[in-house]
């Protein structure tokens, strides 16, 4: 549903004006583009340690707004990083230099609503995202290459005596005889293992640090260290469990020093009945 104070912005998107709106429940922010910087760990005010994943989010702004008249959809194209010039394909190059923005390293497209459309050369910074939130990190898990059943969907393997011979780290059998006569598909064989897209729901965000604009987020991402990952507003998360957010996106003085969700109310260390 477009809001009426935003009928203008929405037809005129390369001329948006950037002022704080409240967040409702139908409100979908666009996610950044981030680095996976690497693991880290933290004790928090019950003296329970934490595991985070250090994302950083390097030079993020809006190279592209696109509009259900021009592209048929609502979306923003974010890039990510710098490159230079003999780095980037010419067509690319001449995409960067229409938008008035520098060469990046990778570019994403997050769909969004009227209430949160950006204008070309907005950055976005760690602020975008409250401590205590909960988000969406997609990225590229770890190739392992060609691996085994055991290795690669966990099977137990087959006896290590009573007559097994060179057989211990085998499947076995794939199927019946001439009933199908044919392996389903789907079985799982062994076969090329990782390097696929993988979603991490409902992450935690522990701290976010604009200054260095580093974003802290409990538990793992996938991805080696220094891949590029995709960072948005968990979808799974009730409105009502998210805490105030910044629409379109931070807009004011970014503060001095990290902030840090607030702790919480459970002693993780008390006895349960």
């Amino acid at each position: 549903m477009i809001q009426p104070a935003l009928a203008e912005e929405y037809d005129q998107p390369d001329a948006l004006l950037l002022e704080p709106r409240t967040m409702l429940p139908s409100t979908r922010r666009s996610g950044v583009v981030a680095v996976k910087a690497g693991m880290t760990q933290e004790w928090d005010a019950w003296g329970q340690r934490v595991p985070l994943t250090v994302l950083w989010i390097d030079e993020c702004e809006v190279v592209q707004v696109k509009t259900p008249e021009r592209e048929g959809y609502m979306a923003l194209q974010l890039g990510c990083g710098a490159k230079r010039d003999k780095q980037v394909h010419r067509q690319l190059r001449g995409h960067f230099r229409a938008a008035g923005v520098p060469n990046k390293r990778r570019c994403r497209e997050f769909k969004v609503t009227p209430d949160a459309l950006l204008p070309v050369g907005t950055h976005l910074t760690a602020a975008h995202f409250a401590p205590g939130q909960y988000v969406d990190v997609q990225g590229t898990t770890i190739g392992k290459g060609f691996q085994g059943v055991m290795k690669r969907w966990g099977f137990a393997g087959q006896p290590a005596s009573h007559g097994n011979s060179k057989a211990h780290r085998k499947p076995g059998a794939t199927g019946a005889c001439q009933d199908p006569g044919k392996v389903w598909k789907g079985k799982k064989m062994a076969g090329r293992m990782g390097g696929k897209q993988r979603t991490v729901q409902s992450a935690y965000v522990y701290k976010v640090d604009p200054v260095r604009n580093l974003l802290y987020v409990r538990g793992q991402v996938p991805g080696h260290k220094g891949n590029f990952v995709y960072v948005r507003d968990a979808v799974l998360v009730p409105f009502k469990r998210q805490p105030e957010r910044p629409v379109p996106t931070y807009l004011g003085p970014l503060p001095d020093a990290p902030l840090v969700a607030p702790p919480s109310a459970v002693d993780p260390y008390a006895a349960r009945e």
